[in-house]
């Protein structure tokens, strides 16, 4: 009997083992996406939470091409966009990581042997006798707290960022605690791990502003916080209906964040890179890519103290090598200045008069207009006193050598007070910004010179002479207008011809928005139609646009296009520069750009066949060599080549577009070096020299090559930049057909070989791929990665391009794997790991 009820004992275990068992397997499933985790389920590598409303995901990555693995909270709609990485100085090697949390709310993050590699050091418990839980809140938040809304939040990853600040994220300093808030970059755009440059808010001086720093050095400021927005950024001000600005200075706190004002508005970033430039980030729906609202340093004025003390540094002044003195002061070593080294900064001409102590003093103040203010660590704020008062105090104060108005958001004027008591460091020119009282000697003042200066007896017949030249060329240029056509020519013979505004209008239905195709940091794109029914793409420049560089930068594509004259090139057909509108016309190209077949939906994507890819290469590549070798005298280098600027006519010819950047290149010794220019980043698209200021032809050869891969393949070279090294592992084990974009269509001829029976490569392509497209395929990407190598002298020049391309015959030299820009090598690539399809990149800078 005993036997008996030992099996019946053993039967029955065996039927309600599973009903035992099922509330623990319900616990740790994870195949539902949930934003919770306790102390029932851990999550395991493979395993992920997502925010209550999908926003943001939690699990494990890995970065690029690396094989390391991290856990991290990155963008739903954008896995390479990680937003925090816990253990990013600690990654795991393998995929046995799991994530953990204790009775007091610790966050553990374990490896296969069960070691700690990261923890969140919680040590209270989120409330008495509840059971803490983490949860990954819409906002990106990853916090620890006990259940229920009211819960006590013990520890959140807003308090630990890496190198990324969302919206509602802060950086300072906590005043009470001593606890700072700052942006670390990484390594590297495959490394997490702390990078050398931080990113933070200064909170010693009475101006707070922010900073970014390599290691001990300064490297950018932002301008101190006028009360609307950094001093340097007057362009935070073009998207101030999307985000509201939060700068709190209390007892407690010094702290600068940002929150969207509703809903609707796109999802954000601001992200420290790893080679130390700061970007706000916006995702755009309809292209699933990151667009760059701003970054900083923007270029070479951007430096720290580049032009020393008292210098102002002029983005658009080369000439000059971009440094100058503020009036009343000359460069204390002339000679440095000479040979273009502005550190020494400037000197007084004229000894301030400080009154000698009776209280009166005959110094006055010289207006620097639209600057971004100096470094004010040795500024003291008063915000309670008026302008007029803070001019009386400046003056009283023998120490005093400049004042501006601390809050700009009460006026034209402005309010409060900023008095700098020692030199004047890192002062620029910069569109929108504010103006710098500099205390002066009296023999610099204007009133002390006007009267000095013999007016009636020179200015007089001066004046008079003038005012005859300009009516004499205003009757010319009115006679000129009316004998000149109103019409658009359907293609230029030599030059643009200038138009009338109201033509202009009439065609885009005075720039309706119903007509509005397209729009950048700068300007608005409308489609217009003329009375012969033609089509033309209408380019309007922004009015916050209209500064002193904005108009060279017009005056530039004008030049430019006017002259250009090659079938891969958007004709310009007509331009417009009246009263405040400076507008360029184009042929109106159907297609669009070459970014929506590339990287878009895949109906769009199909619509490029394998032979039309490679038919667009090419075109790109002629037009290319035409600007840098068929032109007399002159090169042209674009300086932005990227698919949103390749448009595509009603047959997919490319045609390259957008040249507002563009830089000529005359073989003369007498003009100015071209290489000392204003940056202008596409990131992803810019060699590794021209981020340290050196332009040649060179520079756009390597975005070329870029753009050739992201054709081939249908994958951006995004933040990561992954692409690059991710073909050249392919191709450097004869695998390039893997590369090929999945929606790549047959064309005539691989549909001909198939149905002739050639060979196919069963594991890695399609049908109708064959070993002789395979070749193709990889001679191409072959030439592609000769044009990204890192080293320019190693990169051919646009004709041998062109010649390699044309040319199934003609030897190719064999590549470099392509590196990271200013960081470290990657790993080797594992076959096995496909490069993510969704990485993405911003398609403009603004």
């Amino acid at each position: 009997m005993s036997s008996i009820a030992c099996c019946k004992n053993i039967l029955l275990l065996h039927l309600l083992l599973p009903w035992l068992l099922l509330p623990h397997l319900r616990s740790t499933a994870a195949d539902i996406p949930t934003d919770t985790l306790d102390k029932a389920r851990n999550m395991t590598d493979g395993k992920r939470l997502v925010s209550d409303g999908g926003s943001f995901t939690l699990g494990f990555f890995s970065p690029g091409v690396s094989t390391m693995r991290y856990l991290g909270v990155w963008f739903s709609v954008s896995e390479d966009a990680v937003c925090w990485v816990a253990n990013r100085d600690r990654p795991l090697t393998d995929t046995t990581g799991v994530l953990a949390i204790t009775d007091t709310g610790s966050l553990l993050l374990l490896d296969g042997s069960g070691r700690v590699v990261w923890s969140s050091n919680t040590t209270t418990a989120a409330a008495p006798g509840s059971s803490p839980v983490a949860r990954l809140l819409e906002t990106g938040n990853l916090v620890v707290a006990g259940r229920g809304s009211g819960a006590v939040v013990v520890w959140q990853s807003f308090d630990h960022p890496s190198n990324t600040l969302l919206p509602t994220m802060k950086i300072g300093k906590n005043l009470w605690t001593g606890h700072e808030w700052y942006l670390s970059s990484w390594s590297s755009a495959g490394d997490p791990s702390t990078g050398n440059y931080r990113y933070a808010t200064d909170t010693k001086s009475g101006a707070p502003l922010d900073v970014l720093w390599y290691g001990t050095e300064k490297r950018y400021r932002t301008g101190p916080w006028n009360g609307r927005w950094f001093s340097g950024i007057p362009e935070m001000g073009t998207y101030s209906d999307m985000f509201t600005y939060r700068m709190t200075i209390s007892p407690g706190e010094v702290t600068y964040s940002y929150v969207a004002k509703d809903a609707g508005v796109p999802f954000s970033r601001i992200v420290l890179t790893d080679v130390g430039v700061v970007q706000r980030l916006v995702w755009d729906p309809s292209t699933r890519s990151w667009k760059t609202f701003f970054q900083g340093p923007r270029d070479l004025c951007d430096s720290y103290g580049r032009c020393g003390a008292f210098g102002v540094c002029d983005a658009g002044a080369a000439s000059t090598s971009f440094c100058s003195c503020a009036r009343g002061f000359s460069p204390a070593s002339p000679s440095a200045w000479q040979m273009r080294d502005n550190s020494g900064g400037c000197r007084r001409n004229a000894s301030l008069d400080c009154g000698s102590g009776s209280g009166t003093t005959t110094d006055g103040f010289v207006v620097v207009r639209g600057v971004k203010l100096p470094d004010a660590h040795n500024a003291t704020v008063d915000v309670r006193i008026t302008l007029e008062q803070c001019r009386a105090r400046c003056l009283a104060n023998c120490s005093c050598v400049a004042y501006a108005p601390a809050d700009v958001g009460g006026g034209a004027t402005g309010s409060g007070c900023i008095i700098w008591m020692e030199d004047l460091v890192d002062l620029r020119y910069v569109d929108g910004g504010q103006d710098l009282y500099v205390r002066s000697a009296k023999s610099e003042l204007d009133e002390d010179r006007s009267r000095k200066f013999p007016f009636a007896k020179i200015v007089t017949p001066v004046l008079s002479f003038m005012f005859i030249i300009i009516l004499v060329l205003a009757i010319w240029v009115w006679r000129r207008k009316h004998k000149s056509s109103e019409g658009i020519p359907q293609n230029p013979a030599t030059t643009a011809r200038p138009v009338r505004l109201r033509i202009v209008k009439a065609a885009t239905a005075n720039f309706s928005q119903d007509n509005m195709v397209g729009q950048g940091g700068f300007g608005v794109v409308y489609k217009g139609i003329l009375p012969d029914e033609r089509m033309i793409a209408v380019k309007r420049l922004n009015q916050s646009a209209l500064t002193k560089k904005g108009e060279q930068d017009f005056i530039r594509e004008v030049e430019v296009m006017a002259e250009l004259r090659h079938g891969n090139l958007l004709p310009l057909l007509a331009y417009c520069s009246a009263h405040r509108e400076r507008v360029l016309i184009y042929e109106y190209m159907r297609k669009g750009s070459l970014d929506r077949y590339i990287f878009g939906e895949p109906a769009l994507r199909r619509m490029l066949n394998w032979r039309q890819r490679l038919d667009i290469i090419q075109g790109i590549a002629h037009g290319v060599k035409y600007l840098h070798e068929e032109l007399s005298e002159i090169s042209v280098i674009h300086r932005d080549l990227k698919p949103p600027n390749v448009l595509l006519d009603d047959n997919f010819r490319p045609r390259i577009s957008d040249f507002g950047t563009a830089k000529l290149f005359v073989e003369d010794p007498d003009q100015p070096d071209p290489s000392v220019l204003t940056i202008v980043r596409s990131p992803g698209y810019d060699s590794p020299e021209y981020l340290q200021g050196d332009m040649t032809l060179k520079c756009d050869v390597y975005s070329f090559g870029v753009i050739l891969l992201e054709t081939l393949s249908g994958q951006r070279n995004g933040p990561m930049r992954s692409l690059l090294p991710h073909a050249w592992e392919l191709w450097n084990r004869g695998r390039a057909l893997s590369l090929l974009d999945p929606m790549v269509e047959p064309s005539p001829e691989m549909e001909a070989a198939a149905a002739a029976g050639s060979e196919i490569e069963e594991e890695e392509a399609p049908p109708a791929r064959n070993s002789e497209i395979a070749g193709e395929l990889a001679r191409c990407v072959q030439i592609g990665l000769l044009c990204v190598q890192d080293a320019k002298e190693r990169r051919p020049a646009m004709s041998t391009v062109v010649a390699m391309l044309s040319s199934p015959s003609s030897l190719i030299d064999r590549p470099q794997r392509p590196e990271i820009h200013g960081g470290r090598a990657r790993p080797p690539l594992r076959v096995s790991e496909p490069l993510d399809a969704t990485t993405t990149t911003p398609a403009d800078a603004t």
